[in-house]
Protein backbone atom coordinates (compact mmCIF):
# COMPACT_ATOMS: atom_id res chain seq x y z
CA UNK A 1 0.00 0.00 0.00
CA UNK A 2 1.02 3.62 -0.40
CA UNK A 3 1.66 4.16 3.30
CA UNK A 4 3.38 0.84 3.92
CA UNK A 5 5.65 1.37 0.91
CA UNK A 6 6.60 4.95 1.84
CA UNK A 7 6.74 4.72 5.64
CA UNK A 8 10.40 3.56 5.88
CA UNK A 9 11.57 6.56 3.83
CA UNK A 10 9.33 9.00 5.68
CA UNK A 11 10.55 7.65 9.03
CA UNK A 12 14.23 7.89 8.02
CA UNK A 13 13.78 11.47 6.78
CA UNK A 14 11.79 12.49 9.86
CA UNK A 15 14.42 11.01 12.19
CA UNK A 16 17.22 12.81 10.32
CA UNK A 17 15.30 16.09 10.51
CA UNK A 18 14.73 15.73 14.27
CA UNK A 19 18.39 14.95 14.92
CA UNK A 20 19.46 17.98 12.87
CA UNK A 21 17.04 20.19 14.83
CA UNK A 22 18.31 18.93 18.20
CA UNK A 23 21.89 19.62 17.09
CA UNK A 24 20.92 23.13 16.01
CA UNK A 25 21.79 22.37 12.39
CA UNK A 26 18.27 22.94 11.16
CA UNK A 27 15.60 25.43 12.22
CA UNK A 28 12.54 23.91 13.81
CA UNK A 29 10.17 26.15 11.88
CA UNK A 30 7.08 24.48 13.26
CA UNK A 31 3.88 26.45 13.24
CA UNK A 32 1.12 25.47 15.59
CA UNK A 33 -1.19 23.10 13.81
CA UNK A 34 -4.97 23.21 13.66
CA UNK A 35 -5.12 20.06 15.79
CA UNK A 36 -6.54 20.45 19.29
CA UNK A 37 -3.78 18.87 21.38
CA UNK A 38 -1.53 21.91 21.92
CA UNK A 39 -4.52 24.17 22.54
CA UNK A 40 -5.92 21.76 25.12
CA UNK A 41 -2.58 21.53 26.93
CA UNK A 42 -2.24 25.32 26.96
CA UNK A 43 -5.80 25.76 28.25
CA UNK A 44 -5.16 23.30 31.10
CA UNK A 45 -1.62 24.36 32.03
CA UNK A 46 -1.89 28.13 31.59
CA UNK A 47 -5.60 28.48 32.37
CA UNK A 48 -6.32 30.06 28.99
CA UNK A 49 -9.86 28.90 28.20
CA UNK A 50 -10.31 27.33 24.79
CA UNK A 51 -13.39 25.88 23.12
CA UNK A 52 -13.37 22.66 21.12
CA UNK A 53 -16.01 20.33 19.80
CA UNK A 54 -15.10 17.11 21.55
CA UNK A 55 -16.32 13.58 22.05
CA UNK A 56 -17.50 13.04 25.62
CA UNK A 57 -19.87 10.72 27.42
CA UNK A 58 -23.48 11.92 27.34
CA UNK A 59 -23.67 12.01 31.13
CA UNK A 60 -21.94 14.82 33.00
CA UNK A 61 -20.76 13.55 36.41
CA UNK A 62 -24.23 13.05 37.82
CA UNK A 63 -25.54 16.34 36.43
CA UNK A 64 -27.67 14.57 33.82
CA UNK A 65 -27.47 14.01 30.11
CA UNK A 66 -25.92 16.57 27.78
CA UNK A 67 -28.30 15.59 24.97
CA UNK A 68 -31.47 14.48 26.71
CA UNK A 69 -32.95 12.30 23.98
CA UNK A 70 -29.82 10.19 23.45
CA UNK A 71 -28.68 7.39 25.79
CA UNK A 72 -26.66 8.43 28.84
CA UNK A 73 -23.95 5.88 27.99
CA UNK A 74 -23.47 7.24 24.46
CA UNK A 75 -20.43 9.16 23.29
CA UNK A 76 -21.56 12.51 21.87
CA UNK A 77 -19.75 15.39 20.19
CA UNK A 78 -20.55 18.73 21.82
CA UNK A 79 -18.89 22.10 22.37
CA UNK A 80 -16.54 21.89 25.36
CA UNK A 81 -14.80 24.72 27.20
CA UNK A 82 -11.39 23.72 28.52
CA UNK A 83 -9.55 25.50 31.32
CA UNK A 84 -7.32 24.67 34.28
CA UNK A 85 -10.22 22.91 36.02
CA UNK A 86 -10.81 20.51 33.13
CA UNK A 87 -13.17 19.90 30.25
CA UNK A 88 -16.65 21.40 30.59
CA UNK A 89 -19.08 20.02 28.00
CA UNK A 90 -22.08 22.07 26.91
CA UNK A 91 -25.54 20.82 27.83
CA UNK A 92 -27.77 20.94 24.74
CA UNK A 93 -31.08 19.48 25.85
CA UNK A 94 -33.07 17.57 23.25
CA UNK A 95 -32.14 17.27 19.60
CA UNK A 96 -34.90 17.65 17.02
CA UNK A 97 -36.63 14.28 16.72
CA UNK A 98 -35.33 13.48 13.24
CA UNK A 99 -31.74 14.15 14.35
CA UNK A 100 -32.18 12.03 17.48
CA UNK A 101 -33.61 9.21 15.36
CA UNK A 102 -30.59 9.19 13.03
CA UNK A 103 -28.20 9.45 15.97
CA UNK A 104 -29.91 6.62 17.85
CA UNK A 105 -29.81 4.32 14.83
CA UNK A 106 -26.08 5.02 14.43
CA UNK A 107 -25.50 4.46 18.14
CA UNK A 108 -27.13 1.04 17.79
CA UNK A 109 -24.71 0.15 14.99
CA UNK A 110 -21.75 1.30 17.11
CA UNK A 111 -23.03 -0.62 20.14
CA UNK A 112 -23.38 -3.82 18.12
CA UNK A 113 -19.91 -3.32 16.66
CA UNK A 114 -18.43 -2.84 20.12
CA UNK A 115 -20.26 -5.92 21.39
CA UNK A 116 -18.90 -7.89 18.42
CA UNK A 117 -15.38 -6.87 19.44
CA UNK A 118 -15.93 -7.68 23.12
CA UNK A 119 -17.39 -11.10 22.35
CA UNK A 120 -15.11 -11.66 19.34
CA UNK A 121 -18.21 -12.55 17.35
CA UNK A 122 -18.25 -12.47 13.56
CA UNK A 123 -22.02 -12.88 13.63
CA UNK A 124 -22.50 -9.73 15.72
CA UNK A 125 -20.19 -7.91 13.30
CA UNK A 126 -22.45 -9.05 10.45
CA UNK A 127 -25.46 -7.72 12.38
CA UNK A 128 -23.77 -4.36 12.97
CA UNK A 129 -22.80 -3.97 9.32
CA UNK A 130 -26.29 -5.04 8.23
CA UNK A 131 -27.76 -2.14 10.21
CA UNK A 132 -25.26 0.41 8.93
CA UNK A 133 -27.25 2.63 6.53
CA UNK A 134 -24.35 3.24 4.13
CA UNK A 135 -23.51 -0.46 3.88
CA UNK A 136 -27.17 -1.45 3.52
CA UNK A 137 -27.62 1.17 0.78
CA UNK A 138 -25.23 -0.67 -1.53
CA UNK A 139 -25.25 -4.30 -0.33
CA UNK A 140 -27.90 -6.89 0.33
CA UNK A 141 -27.79 -9.07 3.45
CA UNK A 142 -26.04 -11.94 1.67
CA UNK A 143 -23.42 -9.55 0.27
CA UNK A 144 -22.86 -8.00 3.71
CA UNK A 145 -22.37 -11.43 5.28
CA UNK A 146 -19.94 -12.46 2.50
CA UNK A 147 -18.04 -9.16 2.70
CA UNK A 148 -17.75 -9.39 6.50
CA UNK A 149 -16.32 -12.90 6.32
CA UNK A 150 -13.91 -11.83 3.55
CA UNK A 151 -12.72 -8.92 5.72
CA UNK A 152 -12.19 -11.20 8.71
CA UNK A 153 -10.26 -13.64 6.53
CA UNK A 154 -8.08 -10.87 5.06
CA UNK A 155 -7.33 -9.39 8.51
CA UNK A 156 -7.26 -12.61 10.57
CA UNK A 157 -3.71 -12.04 11.82
CA UNK A 158 -4.93 -8.83 13.50
CA UNK A 159 -8.22 -10.31 14.73
CA UNK A 160 -7.37 -13.44 16.70
CA UNK A 161 -10.08 -15.41 18.45
CA UNK A 162 -13.08 -14.36 16.39
CA UNK A 163 -15.57 -17.15 15.78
Amino acid sequence: SFYADNWPTWRKNADADRIAMVRGEKAMGWDRSWEYASWIIEAREKDRPFRIHGNVMNSDAGAGQLITNLPADACVEVACMIDRRGIHPTRYGALPRQMAAVSNSNLSVFDLGAQAAIERSKELAVHALSLDPLTAAVCGLDEIRKMTHELFEAEKRFLPGYR
